[in-house]
């Protein structure tokens, strides 16, 4: 039987459980979230005359978190609108709507005893067969089912979410023995393909997977930071994006979680007698954190832990660190490390192990004790906590926001220098490692394989038929490729661009490339994807190349740069393929503008798009500008309607905003209700798009007629002229953001027009590729994009 998802209930409405509704709202299912009853009024209720009957008081709990859920920041929906998927309540009132409820998720504090008497009153109410989960971190799975009836304990199994639940993909699936294998089975696939998830089937083991690997490298290095003599800054700037981990790196990252936290889960596996000895000693408290933990200063929740803000002696505050040996906490000086200087020309996180172990200072020494300590380690957890390679890697990546896991960090540096590194840092691998050539490959098909343990063969990872890996077939199905792009064969007739340019950013090598996809497209195959699996689709245009020019006055190369980038989407738009866009991430300016021109966007849920130029003190030129202007045009249907929509299209633009999700771009008119999906896995994105781009051939794709655009004349151009009139008196913008709001305003009424005017999409190129010229002119603009390529943001002046 089918099982559809319609009301989850969400028991616990704390900084989890918030998370956990909002991203099930995400998806379009009602949630209910309830909490506990106050158990005394507050001041502001006792003056309103409230009493503990009132349905507000009882909700209280509930309604604040809710309140604080709809505020978060970044924000926990992916459009405001759909906070009202969620209804709130209370145990005591509305446990008993749980019979209509298709999964209770149970979220309430981390103590057993409290988790047992929630779980005694579900059965009161639960019908059979509805499913039932624990978000628990820490506490057994197996003790929770204790004493539960048996169609409790088969529908019932951990489903550890990690956060912020929106933005850390990980969901571990945590069965006991009496769960059912089609629960199991439906936990797994619904957290995938519905949640967006990563979903990871673990062991019910202490911490389970992401945790327990990742506060192990953790602890390990809080015990080798004064070994070495680093300074807490030093070991986030080498413990960062420079291999692959977040920004907030180690410390920063403690501070955020909470040292308690941190330190709850390493004394939960040292208690848990888990552990081999030399391995459960790495989970002891260095007494610098004790000594923390007995001060409180426990991070971002008590305003210090191993960073705090300090005003200084001119009044401006600053981020001091805390020098661990004397627990004072001090201005840390900028640090140079000569191993990180050998990897700034290699791009992939990845390729530089390799060189990083090999490093003679303090960085080298660093990298070499923590990957040895992290193989070893990781080398006798499989079967301990899970029975697969992938599995750990899969679960540190989502969890933990590593660009790469463990055993893929290992085959990078070689299995057998992983083996000597484990050694010379006091350890020992696990006999299964010692005859592993590789823990992953390749195989023919272009799928990845990874080793068994028990027998030394190598298996497919399952679910890859789901979704397409470009890294797994740029060797076999690379068609076409140059430094900034390649195109591949995805198969079934369908080709993909993909930009490959630094950040992928829109050059003229990336821009040769889409023409030359588009071309082979249209002579031997049926379709065309347009995507990437980057840490962003792509930032937008080449802003070094327009500086150069603009700074050498060579306006006529310029000009035929930008008319070239134009012509280049108006092929995206016009050409006898369907084309399919699928962005994700940072889409950017000229990133934008190619998605804005697509037959079809299959955009990823995370995706952050806009048309961002005027933060560089241009317009978009790529097109954008005209784009937005023809889509409001179609909605001109009385002279309010056509004012609101311009001014809001306007605004869009001359403020530079950018979208928080995909849905948010529906609102900005980005993307295009009923043409333009959401694809809440990133994951099958690209296996999603082909699957589109190839229905649109099915069916008969015929190439589109250009269209004509309706555009107002000079007589609407006295509504923006007032806006920025009082945006400049009011100080919200400079009078060079004026220049450029008055210019953009220009080109969206359509110019120098006496009265309404139907035009081509050409003639609004012109007027827009003319318009960016002049504001490239601009002294103003020359120093917004040498500020935005030495900062990488914005300058508003």
């Amino acid at each position: 039987m089918k099982r559809r998802i319609k009301h989850v209930t969400v028991l616990g409405s704390g900084i989890m459980g918030s998370g956990i509704a909002a991203h099930f709202a995400n998806i379009g299912v009602e949630v209910s979230l309830l909490d506990i009853v106050p158990f005394e009024l507050t001041e502001a209720e006792q003056k309103k005359g409230l009493t503990k009957d009132d349905k507000v008081v009882r909700n209280r709990i509930a309604s604040e978190n809710f309140e604080k859920l709809k505020k978060a920041s970044p924000a926990l929906l992916y459009s405001p609108k759909f906070a009202d998927r969620i209804k709130v309540g209370n145990f005591d009132d509305d446990l008993q709507k749980i019979k209509n409820t298709d999964w209770i998720i149970e979220v309430v504090v981390e103590r057993l005893d409290i988790k047992k008497s929630v779980y005694e009153k579900i059965e009161q109410f639960r019908k059979p067969g509805t499913l039932i989960s624990s978000n628990t971190s820490g506490i057994p799975i197996h003790f929770l089912i204790e004493g539960r009836s048996d169609d409790f304990k088969q529908y019932f199994a951990g489903t550890h979410f990690f956060n912020p639940v929106r933005y850390l993909p990980l969901l571990e699936i945590i069965p006991t023995p009496e769960t059912l294998p089609e629960v199991v089975d439906f936990y797994m696939n619904y957290g995938a393909k519905f949640l967006g998830k990563t979903t990871v089937l673990a062991k019910d083991t202490p911490a389970f997977i992401a945790n327990r690997i990742g506060v192990f490298s953790m602890m390990d290095l809080l015990h080798n930071v004064q070994k070495l003599g680093l300074t807490v800054s030093e070991v986030d700037k080498l413990t960062g994006p420079v291999i692959g981990r977040p920004k907030s790196a180690t410390f920063r990252t403690a501070d955020v979680v909470g040292l308690d936290t941190l330190v709850m889960v390493a004394n939960g596996v040292r208690q848990s007698g888990a552990e081999a000895n030399n391995f459960n000693d790495v989970f002891a408290l260095p007494d610098y954190i004790q000594k923390m933990m007995d001060n409180k200063w426990l991070g971002s929740k008590t305003e210090q832990g191993f960073y705090k803000k300090v005003k200084n002696a001119e009044g401006k505050s600053e981020i001091h660190g805390l020098n661990l040996d004397t627990l004072e906490y001090e201005l840390q000086g900028k640090s140079s490390f000569p191993t990180l200087e050998l990897t700034k020309n290699i791009d992939k996180p990845i390729d530089r192990f390799k060189v990083l172990i090999g490093g003679k200072d303090k960085a080298g020494e660093l990298y070499r004790k923590s990957l040895g300590a992290l193989f070893a380690y990781v080398s006798h957890k499989v079967p301990e906590i899970s029975d697969e390679v992938y599995k750990i890697d899969d679960a540190m990546r989502a969890g933990f926001g590593w660009e790469n896991g463990p055993f893929e960090i290992w085959d990078a540096v070689g299995v057998q220098k992983g083996i000597e590194l484990a050694k010379d840092a006091g350890y020992e691998v696990s006999d299964w490692v010692k005859n592993v050539e590789a823990f992953y490959k390749v195989n023919d098909e272009g799928q990845s394989i990874f080793v068994d343990k028990n027998s030394g063969e190598y298996n497919k990872i399952p679910g890859q038929d789901a979704f397409i890996i470009l890294d797994n077939i740029r060797k076999n199905k690379t068609l076409w490729s140059n430094s900034g792009a390649a195109i591949e064969y995805l198969g079934d007739g369908i080709i993909n661009f993909e930009i490959r340019s630094k950040m992928n950013s829109l050059g003229g090598e990336v821009l040769d490339g889409l023409n030359r996809a588009i071309d082979l497209a249209e002579k031997e195959y049926d379709g065309l994807v347009v995507g990437n699996q980057g840490t962003n689709f792509s930032v937008g245009a080449n802003l070094a190349m327009i500086l150069m020019m603009a700074i050498e006055q060579d306006w006529d190369d310029l000009n035929m740069a930008i008319a070239y980038f134009q012509k280049s989407m108006m092929r995206v738009r016009y050409s006898s393929i369907p084309v399919v866009v699928a962005p994700h991430g940072m889409t950017l300016g000229g990133g934008c503008e190619m998605t804005m021109h697509a037959d079809r966007v299959v955009a990823a849920a995370e995706t952050y798009i806009g048309l961002v130029e005027t933060g560089v003190g241009v317009i978009p030129g790529g097109g954008g500008t005209k784009e937005l202007t023809l889509r409001t045009s179609r909605e001109f249907h009385s002279d309010d309607v056509k004012n609101n929509r311009l001014r809001e299209a306007f605004m869009n633009i001359a403020m530079g905003k950018v979208a928080t999700s995909a849905y948010e771009a529906y609102d900005m008119g980005i993307l295009e209700k009923g043409k333009d999906i959401v694809s809440v896995s990133k994951n099958r994105q690209i296996a999603e798009a082909k699957k589109v781009a190839k229905l649109l051939a099915e069916q008969g794709y015929t190439q589109p007629i250009e269209q004509r655009v309706k555009v107002l004349g000079r007589d609407a151009l006295g509504m923006f002229y007032v806006g920025t009139d009082q945006m400049l008196t009011g100080n919200f913008i400079s009078a060079h953001d004026k220049k450029i709001a008055d210019k953009l305003a220009n080109v969206m009424v359509g110019g120098n027009l006496s009265e309404p005017t139907v035009v081509t999409e050409q003639y609004l190129l012109n007027l827009e590729r003319e318009t960016f010229l002049q504001l490239c002119g601009e002294r103003k603009t020359l120093e917004r994009i040498q500020y935005m390529l030495q900062n990488g943001k914005p300058l508003r002046n």
